[in-house]
């Protein structure tokens, strides 16, 4: 049954499938914006975001202390569905 229909999802992807095969300078296009987007993520993660546990603890067994005890050391504040953080535990 060829004529079958096809669900949405399908032809959604039917249609982008297609389109991909049919460009030419399009992939072009998508291989410049690909290549940008690698290199603003890369300046983002080395400028504006510093490895800080490496830099403040030497060994492992430091960095995992210092997550646990950050974590262990939450506010007691509710969670975004309005149980509190500290009692999730007890529950």
């Amino acid at each position: 049954m060829a004529t079958q229909k096809k669900n949405f999802v399908a032809k959604a992807v039917d249609l982008y499938v297609d389109g991909f095969r049919s460009m030419t300078i399009g992939r072009k296009l998508w291989l410049v914006i690909a290549i940008k987007l690698a290199i603003f993520f890369l300046v983002l993660k080395l400028f504006f975001f510093p490895d800080i546990l490496n830099e403040n603890y030497a060994t492992d067994a430091e960095r995992a202390g210092a997550v646990r005890s950050a974590l262990q050391a939450a506010p007691d504040t509710e969670s975004p569905s309005g149980t509190p953080w500290t009692n999730l535990e007890s529950q």
